[in-house]
């Protein structure tokens, strides 16, 4: 960031992320709480915003705020997902790397690590995923993308597009409206084969997320496998009680 006054706002409100004081899911102070905080103008308070929303620590949504969406720190990248909505903000602010593409079919392991059929076609699409520093010698994961052979376009897609999220483009291209997202999370050791593109050691901790993205008559449409090292990932959730 420069010395102007607007990066100074800019930096002193990262300050407060990465050190908590502004948590990841929460919403910053409004505008005008931030110019009387700071002693700066809406302008300026409003380029400051802009300032942390290109670096993808906040996303900026009307009649809702100013929410922290990531925390860049020495620990790593964290997140806040509630919605669909929350998956294509967080996705916006990751760099994603294909690396390899090609057409699969789904062996019984497979098909039993995505729930798809046995014998179906996906193209796989395995990618590194940045942060927000986008340093390619500390990558917060590595995903393996499938989705379904009728998608073949997905890869040419990504690349024009690298930032979207995968179902957007789906969406937007093949009409195929995404209606939930799956997630299951599990702690697993670090896979020999991914130290050297991670930069983490074999067997220590990891993060493995499985997400299966199901249409509105429950079918399978893409599915991602990513794996994170231990310390490069926070993911929090509300929970909210339902009243009867």
């Amino acid at each position: 960031m420069s010395n102007t006054l607007y990066s100074q706002v800019a930096r002193s409100l990262a300050d407060g992320i990465s050190s908590g004081r502004y948590p990841v899911g929460s919403l910053l102070p409004t505008e005008l709480a931030l110019c009387e905080l700071h002693g700066a103008s809406r302008p300026t308070i409003r380029a400051a915003l802009a300032e942390l929303q290109s670096m993808g620590l906040v996303s900026r949504r009307k009649r809702v705020g100013t929410r922290v969406e990531a925390a860049s720190t020495s620990t790593g990248y964290s997140q806040s997902l509630a919605s669909l909505e929350d998956l294509t903000q967080m996705a916006a602010h990751q760099a994603r790397m294909v690396q390899k593409t090609e057409t699969v079919v789904a062996d019984a392991v497979l098909s039993q690590e995505i729930g798809c059929a046995a014998g179906s076609r996906w193209v796989r699409m395995d990618m590194l995923r940045l942060g927000v520093d986008e340093d390619v010698q500390r990558p917060i994961g590595v995903s393996r993308v499938y989705v379904a052979a009728a998608y073949a376009d997905i890869p040419k897609l990504l690349k024009k597009s690298p930032r979207a999220l995968i179902s957007t483009l789906i969406e937007n291209h093949y009409g195929r409206r995404i209606a939930e997202v799956e997630q299951t999370v599990q702690a697993i050791a670090m896979p020999p084969e991914l130290e050297i593109p991670l930069h983490a050691p074999a067997g220590s901790p990891a993060l493995k997320i499985v997400r299966r993205y199901l249409d509105h008559a429950n079918d399978l449409v893409e599915a991602t496998i990513t794996v994170h090292p231990g310390d490069r990932l926070v993911s929090k959730s509300r929970l909210k009680r339902q009243h009867s």
